[in-house]
């Protein structure tokens, strides 16, 4: 049984940082940040969840889910105004770095000005790194991926970008002496990428602990596969199904499904699960606890692969001419669980099969349960229909890869799902007011988690959608509008909060619900 499902109840925002309105161009974790915590804990909240905090890759579309590290925070998402406040920079330098407060995010201008400024910080504060304790604490204790975070991406800078595939050999391969010629050779940026992640990771924990004085909890994500342009691949090449040139023999994805007729063709490196086996699983059990000492509680993208995952020969044109091949099961999850259980929401959307649950409730994870699909000609039967969702899950009215719900309803909602909705929801179902029925369905769900994004909190259609699954560009860019802000709705927050009383998801109820 789930360590959640007895009374355990509790509702979440989701909303990623880089959707927040800034004068900067991108959501971070500065002031828009803080006035977000303080607007989930009037609503009646307990929980904040974001999409990975990683660092995007331009080339894949600034997705969340494409890092060029599992376990290195995003630079884009520093905020220049806590920078100001803590003496790395002075007020006039982040004012010259401003852009819009409002429309997508324009990652490729956003990168000029946040890189700009972070040289100018790091230039205030290289002479006096040795002796900051914070900074050495800091590096001392992340320095098992840091180290190589740190020197790949001073390398992939001073080789033009290119992926590691396009260095030298020696270094390619990680020759002693390659390793050491370049690391004194970029061993000031080496240095300037490390002072990067004190600064971000700094201002995460600032984030979090300011929602842990208001009782509430920050829910993070981590995707399963990383990029094979990474610090990650190249750094232990022998935990990917690699050939001798150094490329991919399989690559992740998954078979067609609802969002893709030919399934999803991620192009992601394969794991070799009896390399990570071999030695105890030591990599994922380093990455599962760093999340979790990030976040309170973590979603562990595509769980079902954990189980069987999807391979695609390499070459091929789409994920359809995949096979499914057993993964590490019970196994990972035992040996990371040997220092204490893991707070995981598993994320098992898709074709699931047995296998899949049984792994998920072996361990006590929470699902996932998402509204949109719990409509149709399986109404009666879909565990994701709001009356059929078991209290050991998280239910969403939608997710990242979801439309929006007003876009939804709009577009995808036939008219047999519209009368459903409306027979559920106890009156006519609009576009005006799908989300706010969905929501209303979700908190009164039996599930222990309910959560919504803030694009259905403000009854938005599909423009504001946040990503098209099989797609790989125009995505991740939509921002809340500086106009008219959430954060400043007191109608709503107080709606929310009475929503989240008569739901038994008052965020008083709980008051230790962080320990659970």
């Amino acid at each position: 049984m789930s360590r959640i499902s007895e009374g355990w109840r509790a509702g979440g925002l989701l909303l990623h940082i880089s959707s927040l309105a800034t004068p900067y161009g991108v959501g971070d974790l500065g002031p828009a940040a803080h006035r977000a915590a303080d607007f989930i804990s009037r609503a009646g909240f307990h929980f904040w969840q974001v999409l990975p905090l990683s660092p995007t890759a331009p080339g894949l579309g600034n997705s969340p889910y494409s890092a060029y590290s599992a376990f290195a925070g995003n630079p884009l998402l520093i905020s220049p105004d806590l920078l100001v406040r803590d003496g790395w920079l002075i007020a006039d330098e982040a004012r010259a770095a401003e852009l819009s407060a409002d429309g997508p995010v324009d990652f490729e201008r956003v990168s000029a000005r946040k890189t700009a400024l972070l040289d100018l910080a790091f230039e205030r504060a290289e002479a006096r790194l040795e002796t900051n304790a914070g900074f050495q604490d800091f590096a001392w204790r992340n320095g098992t991926w840091m180290n190589d975070y740190a020197f790949f991406m001073a390398a992939k800078h001073h080789f033009g970008g290119a992926g590691w595939l396009g260095w030298p050999e020696d270094l390619r391969h990680r020759d002693e002496g390659a390793l050491r010629l370049f690391g004194t050779r970029l061993a000031r940026s080496i240095l300037r990428e490390k002072f990067s992640q004190y600064i971000f990771f700094s201002q995460l924990a600032e984030l979090k602990e300011l929602l842990h004085q208001k009782g509430l909890g920050l829910i993070g994500d981590a995707p399963i596969y990383v990029n094979h342009d990474s610090s990650d691949v190249w750094a232990q090449p022998g935990l990917y199904h690699l050939g001798e040139d150094g490329r991919s023999t399989a690559l992740a994805g998954v078979p067609p499904d609802y969002f893709a007729r030919d399934g999803q063709l991620w192009g992601n490196p394969l794991f070799n699960w009896e390399e990570h086996s071999r030695d105890g699983f030591n990599w994922w059990k380093n990455r599962l606890w760093h999340e979790l000492g990030l976040y309170d509680w973590l979603r562990l993208d595509h769980f079902r692969a954990f189980a069987a995952f999807w391979s695609v020969p390499a070459g091929a044109e789409t994920a359809a001419g995949g096979a499914w091949h057993p993964g590490p099961g019970a196994d990972l999850f035992a040996a990371a669980s040997a220092d204490g259980p893991l707070n995981i929401i598993a994320e098992d959307l898709g074709i699931i099969t047995p296998d899949v649950t049984a792994l998920r409730q072996k361990f006590g994870y929470p699902g996932m349960r998402v509204l949109q699909f719990g409509f149709g000609e399986d109404f009666g039967l879909s565990a994701h229909a709001p009356f059929r969702v078991e209290p050991d899950n998280a239910v969403y009215t939608g997710t990242h890869d979801n439309n929006t719900t007003r876009g939804w309803f709009r577009r995808e909602a036939d008219e047999l799902k519209r009368r459903q909705l409306a027979e559920l929801a106890g009156g006519p179902v609009t576009e005006e007011n799908a989300a706010w029925a969905l929501i209303r369905l979700a908190w009164f769900s039996p599930a222990a988690l309910a959560l919504t994004p803030a694009q259905d909190l403000l009854n938005l259609d599909d423009s504001a959608r946040l990503n098209v699954p099989g797609t790989a560009f125009g995505n991740w860019s939509w921002r809340l509008s500086s106009q008219g802000d959430l954060f400043d709705d007191d109608r709503l927050a107080d709606r929310l909060a009475d929503l989240a009383a008569l739901s038994g998801r008052d965020n008083q109820v709980h008051p230790n619900i962080l320990t659970y």
